[in-house]
């Protein structure tokens, strides 16, 4: 998170700037459109990444488990091996 957070509030800011260079256009949906977006993209930025997610990270690890066939669901079966696929010689004409 140290070395992340400047980043990612970086690419936040810099992304609701972008968002609400649509505030000056002359039609009110493309107004309302980017001030909306901005602001959501800031209280993401500034809340939920800046207080939200470190305070999350600092609970307990038991809170983080998962019900049992979430976590059956969730695997897909990436623990076994895939099966390698047969290349195919396929000739035209």
């Amino acid at each position: 998170m140290r070395v992340t957070g400047g980043v990612i509030t970086s690419a936040g800011l810099v992304l609701a700037a972008t968002f609400s260079v649509l505030a000056v256009m002359p039609t009110v949906a493309a107004l309302q459109q980017g001030l909306l977006i901005a602001v959501g993209v800031l209280l993401d930025t500034l809340i939920v990444r800046s207080l939200l997610v470190p305070a999350l990270a600092l609970l307990p690890k038991g809170i983080w488990r998962l019900p049992a066939h979430a976590a059956d669901v969730l695997r897909c079966g990436i623990d076994k091996p895939q099966p390698r696929h047969r290349e195919l010689n396929i000739t035209l004409g």
